[in-house]
């Protein structure tokens, strides 16, 4: 999904875009933007990251194991 946003202004540390169509007011950090002034057309894409995705619900699928085999040796005593 591309997205196109404006930077309607700066507010301290975060940058106010108008995002989209419909112009959603979104605060976005100054450093995470490129070097850009008020009135800039930003292209925005966004998309799932499938493989860290699955790495993730991986990690939370282990974690929960751990858990529950760590359940059931305490309810043993």
């Amino acid at each position: 999904m591309k997205i196109r946003a404006v930077i309607d202004r700066f507010e301290g540390s975060k940058a106010v875009l108008l995002a989209g169509e419909q112009e959603i007011s979104v605060n976005w950090p100054n450093k995470l933007l490129p070097a850009s002034k008020e009135g800039d057309v930003l292209a925005i894409e966004i998309t799932v990251d499938v493989e860290a995705t699955k790495q993730a619900q991986a990690e939370v699928d282990e974690l929960f194991e751990q858990i529950t085999r760590q359940n059931q040796g305490n309810s043993s005593q």
